[in-house]
């Protein structure tokens, strides 16, 4: 719920904001009333607030010296909703050279005009969430690879699966999963620059995932420009029973964006599945059955379909499962190349299925987007010269065109490949060297780290020999020496108590390690230390 704090020095100003409109239908929380910008500024700090709505003038501090302290001290929240008389109309100005989204006159207030300024505010909210969110750090960018591998059946096996939620916290403690997929629709999208397409789609996208968060726990995953799945956590129900949950939701959340943003959603849900490494099939459903959706029925599931009028018009990437997880984790062109060739030498020997072909495209499309850590840039530069870059596959009408896409997407991944394959591969080196350091106290396996990483324990031994100066056993046992070494000479722990903590199979094996790197045995080595 967006956080809003009223900030004028008149009572009955206080309470005329407060009272004017009806704040839960707005999704909006007041959680406070200061009556100077001192007052409001703890307040900011203590409640993390989202709006301000403020007066220009008050005693101790201004609502413009708050407006100017948080803006010199870079915060991007609170954004902030200015009211002024007539005779301060000429503090506006300055207001707004520090980023107040608005400013209302308070003689000429009405619920109508405060509810559109708010409109705007939270607009820009949803920006600079969603810009905070696509500068991701490499968890969230782990996070969002590990669900499109998992929407995309990639994973090698189970216990890849299981290490990697584990390593990023994710919890699958649930009865039931589902996907939905979900796509944004606007009148305007035509008449927008490509920035400001992104930026309606970012926005509305963060939007739908907080608002649907609040019904139901939920994970949202982009797709491109268009598009995003939303992947459902359910528990403690029904399926009949979280449909009609997820229907409201969807209903409530459509009249929102809508109204924020004048932007459409449909949406199609897939089938329920009662473990996480099936909710491909669940995806996969939501896809199949997104045709059928319509303006008058926006939101379809699955499971009310019947299945034999149910169309085959997906493409199962996962026939490719292998090679597209080599492909994409080892920026390996010879692979990617082979792979794009087979599925458009499928399509050109059957130039009729174009739903198919169309799917197999926006597939591969959505891959490249999301497994690649800067996609969007790298995709956007292929398409370049078209006039709605990457999203010119929604205007193919036919296979030969759509396989002319493909080609083209082909051509220039292999060049980016080859063009980043060295500088790639010894960052996937930094990177697992700062995995195991961060990880130390657990035991690191090859294969585990390799995990982590969605690359194969051969491959990433290879890297290792050739971009460290040690091999990866060696490395590992290098750090649990360095970290044993500072638990020694700080002389609280015992032996067999770093050995536990450490993650060694027992204190006889931690011992001949520590001997071989060091020289010492660890009781010898304290001896020197302490």
């Amino acid at each position: 719920m967006i956080k809003l704090l009223i900030v004028d020095d008149e009572p009955l100003v206080q309470a005329g904001i407060k009272s004017m409109i009806n704040w839960e239908e707005l999704n909006i929380s007041i959680v406070g009333i200061a009556s100077n910008g001192q007052s409001a500024y703890e307040m900011i700090q203590e409640y993390d607030v989202d709006i301000v709505i403020t007066d220009v003038k008050m005693p101790v501090m201004s609502g413009l010296e708050l407006v100017r302290k948080c803006y010199d001290e870079g915060l991007k929240l609170p954004v902030f909703i200015i009211l002024t008389g007539y005779e301060d109309f000429h503090y506006v100005k300055d207001a707004i050279t520090y980023q107040a989204v608005d400013y209302l006159i308070k003689l000429e207030l009405t619920p109508d005009l405060l509810r559109q300024s708010l409109n705007r505010a939270m607009g820009r909210i949803s920006e600079l969430r969603c810009t905070k969110d696509l500068e991701l750090a490499p968890g969230n960018i782990f996070k969002e690879q590990f669900f499109t591998r998992l929407l995309f059946n990639l994973f090698e096996s189970e216990h890849q699966f299981l290490s990697q939620a584990k390593n990023l916290n994710i919890n699958f403690g649930y009865d039931s999963f589902t996907a939905g997929y979900i796509e944004i629709g606007s009148s305007k999208l035509n008449t927008m620059t490509l920035e400001k397409q992104i930026s309606l789609y970012v926005s509305s996208m963060q939007l739908v995932s907080e608002l649907m968060a609040k019904y139901v726990p939920c994970h949202t995953v982009s797709l491109d420009s268009r598009h995003f799945c939303i992947v459902f956590f359910l528990s403690n129900g029904t399926f009949t029973h979280h449909k009609q949950t997820i229907l409201q939701a969807f209903v409530q959340v459509s009249a929102m964006i809508f109204n924020y943003y004048s932007v459409t959603i449909r949406a199609s849900i897939g089938s329920s599945v009662d473990k996480p490494l099936l909710l491909s099939v669940s995806y996969q459903d939501a896809k199949q059955i997104f045709p059928r959706i319509t303006d008058e029925q926006p939101i379809l599931f699955f499971d009310d379909i019947s299945e034999s009028t149910t169309l085959k018009n997906i493409f199962n990437m996962s026939l490719f499962k292998e090679d597209i997880q080599k492909a994409y984790a080892e920026y390996d062109e010879k692979t990617l190349y082979d792979i794009f060739t087979s599925i458009i030498g499928l399509f050109q020997e059957q130039p009729t299925h174009y739903t198919q072909a169309l799917d197999a495209a926006c597939n591969i499309l959505y891959l490249s987007l999301s497994l690649l850590s800067n996609g969007e840039q790298v995709v956007s530069k292929i398409f370049a010269s078209s006039a709605n870059g990457y999203r010119s596959i929604y205007e193919m009408t036919n296979v030969p065109q759509i396989m002319l896409y493909l080609k083209t997407l082909r051509d220039g991944l292999c060049a980016e490949f080859a063009a980043r394959t060295s500088d790639y591969k010894n960052n996937i080196v930094i990177n697992a060297k700062k995995y195991i350091t961060e990880h130390i106290e657990e035991k690191l396996s090859l294969n585990d780290v390799a995990d982590a990483f969605c690359i194969s324990p051969n491959y990433l031994s290879i890297l290792f020999s050739k971009y460290n100066e040690t091999g990866f056993s060696d490395f590992v046992n290098q750090s649990k020496v360095d970290a044993a070494k500072k638990m020694m000479e700080s002389g609280d722990y015992k032996i067999y108590e770093i050995s536990d903590i450490l993650g060694f199979e027992s204190a006889f094996y931690f011992s001949r390690v520590f001997k071989k790197v060091t020289g010492l045995s660890p009781r010898d080595y304290m001896k020197t230390a302490l």
